[in-house]
């Protein structure tokens, strides 16, 4: 027997026939009766439903109309509250032009702009000439040129770089001779944004005093904003054209000249600009600053010596640049210079250089090559990290690490033999008892000589990290523990996630006693940098393909859950209170 049943399913309303539950067997007028019954409780309950479905359908229109009410009212409203606002501005302007001390109406003018939205002022400022504002900028009175400038500031935003290159070109140019060096770096700044737009930028370079002024300016304290401006302008060969086949080159030239300080702030643009790319550094070649910097890499003076070679070591960064560098010889000459540092008592000062030049090249090219063509280098890092001096061995610990990164770089070290021993030895002593700086980036570099991706896994490699580890200490498990639980957020070593996710490794976790429950220990390390540390860790053992067969279903469970529960997991502990209790 059927009867009607009202459900949900989904989202969806409807009404349902199911068999019904009757006793006894009904006869054939019973039978009749209850399918008219049927029907027509159908037929009620489905006009019930199309009432309350129109219903809220009328509802619904009733909300929509509204909201389409309230937005046609806003959007009516709109031009009316822009020109509200223009004219408070301009109001504004007026009563500032009036006055002999604006500052009060300076502060009012700066919160009705901060009050307006960058979008709804560019519609308020357009049209309105802010001349008053930049003749306020020549004062003496400090305060009174900070709120210009920060007026400025949000007006210019508000305006495209076209508007800019076409409206204010003159009084940008003028705030770039002011005395104030918040006036130029507002100047300077929205030049730089108009060096970024192909329009406005022509305006820009058709203008060769504001280009004079720009160059300038780098002779100036905090004046980096200049050069950033300049370095963008040479993304184009228009730009390039202007700056080096101009008199432009001159006034760079001239401007470099002023100090020592000065000519490697021009340098850093030239480096820069020769990393876009080959067109680049060919114009800056040409121009001859390229060769100077060179020249001065292989001086006689020790402090520009060491200064120009992070310079040239920026240079090596793109490939264009290396290339470069070896037509010029500069990699022999780099380690002639390694060669003959034993012989300078001053080379303290330009060997870390140095060695850092040769270990970015090795590890954008290839460290069996640069070792291999330049053995001096690999001979100097193995010996400034036996050093005593603090400063050799923390360069030495850096390339040891950045080499050892790479599969190639292992190899190379472990070629080595004996010699590389006696260097991993001394990383360990360092991160056992080294001082705190010296520890963190010994351990780093151990982390990073230790580390394999799981497709560099080979049958060799993993033996060689295991022999490795094995060396740190008699009982290496406990030493890496004993690190991580000191109270040095800093210290907290990545070794042992580095040998996490190799088989020997979680093997030596699971054999070494009430280590897996030292992990599993949330209360071991409170800092967020040790609870980070300690999830990174766990995260890893999880993603391991090996970690669930061997250290088994029962702790890789709990891992899960550790993982699962988030690094700052708190588990909640029921307490009973007793009434009367002491």
């Amino acid at each position: 027997m059927l009867h009607l049943k009202y459900v949900t399913i989904g989202t969806v309303d409807m009404y349902v026939v199911q068999e019904a539950d009757l006793t006894g067997v009904p006869t054939e007028r019973r039978v009749e009766e209850l399918e008219y019954e049927l029907k027509a409780e159908l037929n009620r309950r489905l006009g019930e439903h199309s009432r309350r479905m129109e219903e809220e359908l009328k509802r619904r229109i009733d909300v929509n109309c509204l909201i389409y009410d309230v937005e046609e009212e806003v959007r009516r409203k709109i031009p009316t509250t822009l020109k509200v606002m223009a004219a408070s501005i301009e109001s504004l302007l007026e009563e500032i032009s009036g006055v002999d001390d604006p500052i009060e109406e300076l502060q009012c003018l700066k919160t009705a702009l901060l009050s307006i939205p960058l979008r709804d002022l560019r519609d308020s400022v357009s049209g309105q000439r802010f001349n008053v504002i930049f003749s306020l900028l020549h004062s003496d009175d400090k305060e009174q040129v900070e709120l210009c400038v920060g007026i400025l500031e949000r007006i210019l935003l508000a305006l495209g770089p076209v508007t800019l290159a076409q409206s204010y070109r003159v009084e940008l140019q003028g705030g770039l001779t002011h005395p104030n060096d918040t006036v130029k770096i507002l100047a300077l700044t929205q030049i730089g944004r108009m060096v970024e737009h192909p329009e406005a930028s022509t305006e820009i370079l058709n203008n060769h005093d504001i280009l004079a002024a720009t160059i300038c300016c780098i002779g100036e304290e905090k004046m980096d904003v200049a050069k950033q401006s300049l370095s963008k302008l040479s993304h184009s060969k228009p730009g390039l054209d202007k700056l080096f086949q101009t008199d432009l080159l001159k006034v760079m030239k001239d401007v470099m000249a002023t100090s020592d300080i000065i000519r490697y702030r021009i340098y850093e643009l030239v480096v820069e600009i020769s990393s876009a790319s080959p067109i680049s550094l060919g114009y800056c070649a040409k121009s001859g600053f390229i060769a100077q910097l060179l020249g001065e890499l292989t001086g006689d003076d020790v402090l520009t010596r060491a200064t120009s070679i992070e310079m040239v070591t920026s240079l090596a960064y793109t490939q264009h640049g290396r290339k470069y560098l070896a037509q010029q010889g500069i990699m022999d000459k780099v380690s002639n210079m390694i060669k003959g540092a034993d012989t300078d008592p001053f080379s303290a000062l330009y060997i870390p250089g140095l060695v850092k030049f040769f270990g970015n090249l090795a590890i954008m090219d290839s460290p069996q090559q640069v070792c291999e063509t330049y053995p001096v280098f690999q001979n100097k890092v193995f010996e400034m990290a036996l050093d005593p001096d603090p400063a050799m061995i923390g360069v030495a610990l850096d390339t040891l690490g950045l080499l050892g990164s790479t599969v190639e770089g292992k190899q190379v070290f472990h070629k080595t033999g004996e010699r590389f021993k006696a260097v991993w030895l001394r990383m360990s002593k360092i991160a056992g008892a080294g001082a705190t700086e010296l520890r963190v980036r010994s351990l780093d570099a151990i982390s990073q000589l230790l580390t394999l991706q799981p497709e560099q896994q080979t049958e060799d490699l993993l033996a060689l990290t295991e022999s490795w580890f094995l060396l740190l200490s008699n009982q290496p498990m406990d030493m890496i523990r004993n690190i991580s639980t000191q109270p040095f957020p800093e210290l907290h070593c990545g070794a042992m996630r580095a040998i996490s996710t190799q088989l020997w490794g979680q093997k030596l976790m699971i054999s070494t006693p009430s280590f897996m429950e030292f992990i599993l220990d949330r209360s071991a390390g409170q800092t967020k940098d040790a609870k980070d540390a300690k999830f990174d860790l766990v995260g890893s053992l999880v993603c391991s393909s090996t970690a669930a067969e061997i250290l088994g279903s029962q702790h890789y469970i709990r891992l899960k859950s550790y993982l699962r529960e988030g690094p700052y997991y708190i588990s909640a502990v029921a307490a009973v209170s007793t009434e009367g209790a002491d």
